[in-house]
């Protein structure tokens, strides 16, 4: 390749994008218009899925070393507690919480990564024009001089944000609407009754606050606010009220780090590839903040596209694959979209029968389980899914496309259960021995990898008469094909050699498993 992918946006999506493909070998130029990041914090949370994912770039454990556990999403309703979400009771993924983190340090922290891998940003380089139509892209940017450079590239990725440049001049329409709501948002030290360790909301029928922690003592502030408070700049003594009547009680505000209000978007590209170029992040979509979700998406953009497109690049992945971008990621977004919408309007809720039957509703939830074992995973994006269709089966087991609760990239395992781990560098072929071994099992398992050979990574699944991945591939021997990102492509409940070979085959030349 004479010609590096060109990635426009050094922001959190851009940058593990670049990551992403740094990792594999593939040239990568990233420019970004903006000189310099503002310290303001933007998005402040990690949840367990996108950090499952990070861990392939090497930069997951770095982000947990220094931010915030976070354990739990508490509820509650004038003041009283409805019902917790717990993170830390999960226990299918390696990181059973979220991380609390400003978002300049996530930054800081992918940019040094991007560092090791050989990348660097370029600041003060701004896309003035772009065709992707062709063989190749054809840009033209304005550089910090003041001068243009015109350059070609195999292919251009768009993570410039909401107003993205790139998208525009695909001419992609960025379909949606503005919800008749606003957050008033700000950085502040609290003390007083609240969980350091959970993340907060409290509805009352004048509207909801949302607490969200960066550090022990340091939340992200979110306050639901009229429309026509779109252009003031919230005081500190305005957050302190608010917090006072919203809040769960007894809590001081330190002084604002910073004050904005921020009118709520939801939009989608009408598609999220066109010819040589694609959109990820929020040049691909905008959400509701409601749930945090909105960065978490956007990283899951990024795991998706990064792995097939250095896959086409490096050879081993037919390019058809990559036509799978657009049909996963829209489908996943629409997904998450719908969801924070609707934690939006319950938040808007103002009329006394809507707050019994929404309160009451939660309460349920809790007390039967299912805010731990549907909601908790939705929070953590760990039912994300690629899968088409709704086949029947077993409860909890995997069909192609569901994610697997496997311990991506290198390194050292987390503490925690014995994890069947897995580089994410390659499609891997996992074999499972169910729940009671075979006796010729590793029999088996040799000829297997005798026939796929070196270059193909083959893990035994740790053997446990319980746990996450006994109940996704089922009690009896299996061999499961995974992709890069962790999600399954092929189950083969009778694992043969010829089987596996033929199954990996059709997965590096194939879309769909």
């Amino acid at each position: 390749m004479d010609n590096p992918v060109v990635v426009v946006g050094a922001g959190p999506i851009g940058l593990v994008i670049g990551c992403e493909l740094l990792g594999q070998g593939v040239a990568v130029r990233i420019v970004d218009a903006v000189r310099e990041h503002s310290a303001h914090s933007r998005a402040t949370s990690i949840w367990p899925r996108p950090l499952e994912l990070l861990r392939r770039i090497g930069v997951a454990d770095r982000l947990v070393e220094e931010g915030h556990r976070v354990q739990g999403v508490a509820y509650f309703s004038d003041h009283k507690p409805l019902a917790t979400a717990w993170l830390d009771r999960l226990g299918d993924t390696p990181y059973p919480f979220a991380i609390g983190l400003s978002q300049h340090r996530t930054e800081a922290l992918l940019l040094q990564r991007l560092v090791e891998l050989g990348g660097k940003v370029e600041r003060g380089v701004r896309l003035e024009w772009l065709d992707a139509s062709g063989p190749r892209a054809r840009l033209r940017f304005a550089l910090a001089d003041g001068g243009t450079e015109e350059v070609e590239a195999p292919w251009v990725i768009g993570a410039d944000g909401a107003h993205s440049t790139v998208r525009k001049q695909l001419g992609i329409a960025f379909d949606g609407s503005r919800l008749p709501i606003n957050f008033a948002i700000t950085d502040a030290e609290l003390t007083g009754d609240i969980a350091p360790d959970l993340v907060s909301y409290c509805y009352t029928a004048q509207g909801g606050l949302g607490l969200a922690p960066i550090s022990p003592t340091r939340h992200r502030i979110a306050v639901s606010v009229p429309p026509q408070l779109a252009d003031e700049t919230p005081s500190r003594a305005f957050f302190q009220r608010i917090v006072e009547e919203r809040g769960p009680g007894g809590v001081r505000l330190g002084e604002l780090e910073f004050s904005t209000v921020f009118k709520v978007h939801v939009r989608t590209a009408q598609r999220f590839s066109s010819g040589r170029a694609f959109l990820a992040g929020d040049a691909a979509h905008l959400m509701s903040p409601a749930g945090g979700q909105g960065m978490n998406t956007g990283l899951l953009d990024a795991s998706n596209l990064g792995w097939k497109l250095g896959g086409v690049l490096r050879g081993t992945l037919d390019p058809s694959v990559l036509d799978t971008y657009d049909t996963e990621r829209r489908a996943a977004v629409h997904a998450v979209t719908r969801s924070t919408s609707l934690q939006t309007r319950w938040g808007a809720l103002t009329k006394p029968s809507q707050l019994a039957v929404r309160d009451a509703l939660v309460r349920a939830a809790g007390r039967t389980g299912l805010l731990q074992w549907q909601l908790a995973p939705k929070i953590g994006q760990l039912d994300a899914t690629y899968r088409t269709g709704r086949p029947l089966g077993r409860p909890g087991a995997a069909a192609p496309g569901d994610r697997l609760p496997v311990l991506l990239g290198e390194g050292a395992a987390v503490a925690g259960p014995s994890w069947a781990a897995i580089s994410g560098r390659d499609y891997a072929v996992l074999l499972h021995p169910g729940r009671a071994r075979p006796a010729d099992w590793q029999r088996t398992c040799a000829a297997i990898r005798a026939v796929v050979g070196a270059e193909t990574e083959v893990v035994e699944a740790p053997s446990r008469v319980r746990g996450p991945l006994l109940t996704a591939l089922g009690p009896r021997p299996a061999a499961a094909l995974v992709r890069p990102d962790g999600h399954l492509h092929t189950l083969l409940p009778s694992p043969t050699p010829a089987a596996v070979a033929i199954a990996l085959t059709a997965a590096r030349h194939a879309v769909t498993g």
